[in-house]
């Protein structure tokens, strides 16, 4: 036995861990194979809109066989709460179909009075290959009013005969059912009369957010006052600091620099006055001496007078 294992190149040990590969392989596989289905519904974007508004509303349709293409989606449309403005966005590759129903009671809306609503759309002609998917786009002016819910219920068709109908909803404490209608989720009913352009209700608690909006404000108006009071406090606290840093008598160099400055404009304007009063002055003149006039300040000669001689 052990030459056996030898000459195989396999320990016990090595084959256990093989075992367990493909085991887990296998495994692994399985799990992919029945999840997919569940990856593959059909769903609708977006999940949840205003009652009484107007949206587009996205089918995403993917391919869930491995072999086989997809190649017709057809759409239910509900008639008891119907929609009055249902418009069908074109597909390359794809022909489209609409049917619509008469009916009891018209429905009255800011657009006028509508007698027929869409009750199915198919699209047709074209395909979806393995492992692709479709978006088919819808709109719908206004969604109804009056439930909670629209269901969309769809039956895909692939190019082996294979139909898949997404046509379950859920019931109340049962697990979510295997082919799931698409279904959006309607919030905040309004009025039918001018649902598609009128403005959605208020919700209960608007006022408080409004007070609450307010109070925030005027928090951040004291913030900011606060702040400025403490850059200006900060500011004075450092004037006065450096104040009390200087001996007393003694000017800063600032000081000393602005009052030097100071004191030689004062010169300069002082200086300018000087000279505009002399200019403004009028010039004394002196009178020229006689000629036949010494000079006050002439000197006398060097010769002394003879002494006369007494006789």
């Amino acid at each position: 036995m052990s030459i056996a294992l030898v000459h195989s190149g396999l320990t016990p040990r090595r084959r256990t861990l093989r075992r367990a590969t493909i085991i887990g392989a296998t495994t692994a596989a399985s799990v992919l194979l029945f999840a997919t289905p569940a990856l593959a519904h059909i769903t609708v974007t977006p999940d949840s809109v205003p009652a009484g508004s107007a949206a587009v509303l996205t089918l995403h349709v993917p391919n869930e066989e491995a072999h086989a293409s997809t190649v017709k989606v057809d759409v239910q449309i509900p008639t008891d709460h119907p929609i009055a403005q249902l418009l069908v966005e074109p597909v390359p590759g794809w022909s489209v179909a609409v049917r619509t129903v008469t009916l009891a009671k018209p429905i009255t809306t800011d657009d006028g009075s509508f007698s027929q609503a869409v009750s199915e759309v198919t699209w047709s002609g074209g395909q979806i290959l393995p492992g692709q998917f479709q978006n088919f786009a819808i709109s719908a002016d206004p969604m109804p009013t009056g439930v909670s819910q629209l269901a969309l219920k769809a039956i895909q068709t692939y190019s082996n005969g294979d139909v898949v109908r997404w046509i379950d909803l859920p019931e109340p404490g049962q697990p979510a059912p295997d082919h799931p209608a698409p279904a959006v989720t309607l919030t905040t009913a309004r009025s039918p009369a001018g649902a598609g352009h009128a403005a959605a209700a208020t919700p209960a608690h608007s006022g408080t957010d409004a007070v609450a909006l307010s109070l925030a404000l005027a928090g951040l108006l004291v913030a900011v006052l606060a702040g400025l009071l403490a850059l200006t406090a900060v500011r004075q606290a450092r004037r006065l600091t450096a104040g009390i840093g200087t001996p007393a008598g003694t000017a800063t160099a600032n000081d000393r620099r602005a009052a030097a400055n100071g004191q030689a404009s004062d010169r300069l304007v002082a200086a300018a006055a000087s000279a505009a009063r002399r200019d403004q002055e009028p010039v004394a003149t002196k009178p020229s001496p006689r000629r036949d006039q010494a000079p006050a300040n002439k000197k006398s000669s060097g010769r002394r007078p003879q002494s006369r001689r007494r006789g």
